[in-house]
């Protein structure tokens, strides 16, 4: 019976150790694609802020804005564009973020743009209206598919099917926390207002624009066909650079949820084989014991 008890042990911490193999692969790879992925989201962000700078330019300029991406209209319909991920073994990352979700649309007339195999299987088995499964694999989303996507949203939005669309992702903080955020993306409100593009224009330009101020020299530029045309041909491309942006960081965030996930279990791992191979020394030294015992009995019956 001890035999039998010290094989399934045996095969228990067998097992337990080709899955702490497992694990700690899986921990290396997420960490290896972490640091590609962080380089590209932060690649992309110096060219989403040159299109937001031009952008608010545009609004500061033009006073009597009538683009239709910054008013606002009288719609309930949202949209929303949630960025999850294609696989599980990540913590609570998925988890997390739907949760995130539910709170923010709560009472709200929605439908949904899923980028993550996890997002369109979450919001499928709840029966919740699903704009396009185009984009359904995050991991093979490029550049160009953001920019396709942006221009489907634009082209709904501008045709009165939705009055507000935001986008939900997981932000990367740190390797240790990552935060499902939200972010209005249409109508682009606080591009109408005069103030809030001079303050910002005023930011952006740093040294810049201190220095053109004390000379007193005054920006002008001219666009062609007119303004107004410019902002809503950049508008399509901003929204892209933000969902290309947004898409990176939550894979970033994936990835280091996963690499966290998977180092804890492999921890675990090696904390389970130590008892089991203390359980197993102890059985195996019962079992000498015992088997010691039985020879000085038999010794002693027969002397």
């Amino acid at each position: 019976m001890a035999a039998a008890n010290m094989k399934a042990v045996k095969n228990r911490i067998r097992s337990v150790q080709n899955t702490m193999q497992i694990t700690r692969a899986m921990q290396l790879v997420a960490a290896s694609k972490l640091r590609r992925a962080k380089d590209r989201a932060d690649a992309s962000k110096p060219y989403l802020q040159a299109l937001r700078g031009t952008l608010r330019k545009i609004a500061l300029n033009n006073m009597d804005f009538t683009s239709p991406y910054v008013r606002d209209v009288e719609n309930d319909k949202w949209l929303y564009i949630v960025i999850a991920g294609d696989r599980g073994l990540a913590g609570g990352y998925n988890a997390n973020l739907f949760k995130f979700v539910e709170a923010e649309t709560q009472g709200r007339d929605i439908e949904v743009l899923p980028v993550g195999k996890k997002a369109v299987e979450y919001f499928k088995h709840r029966n919740v209206p699903i704009f396009t499964e185009e984009f359904a694999e995050a991991a093979k989303v490029k550049v160009s598919d953001c920019f396709e996507m942006a221009r489907q949203i634009c082209e709904a939005y501008s045709s009165g099917r939705y009055g507000h669309v935001f986008m939900c992702y997981t932000d990367f903080i740190s390797m240790l926390n990552q935060k499902p955020t939200a972010t209005n993306m249409l109508p682009l409100s606080d591009f109408g207002s005069a103030e809030a593009a001079a303050e910002d224009v005023q930011t952006e330009a740093g040294e810049d624009a201190a220095a053109s101020d004390q000379s007193g020299a005054k920006e002008f530029i001219l666009y062609e066909p007119d303004s107004e045309t410019v902002f809503n041909h950049i508008v399509p491309e901003y929204l892209a650079g933000l969902m290309s942006t947004a898409i990176n960081i939550s894979v970033a965030s994936e990835l280091a949820a996963r690499r966290t996930a998977m180092e804890a279990a492999t921890d675990n791992a090696g904390e389970m084989i130590e008892k089991l191979n203390l359980y197993y020394n102890r059985a195996r030294q019962a079992s000498i014991t015992q088997e010691l015992t039985e020879i000085v009995a038999g010794s002693g019956t027969t002397g």
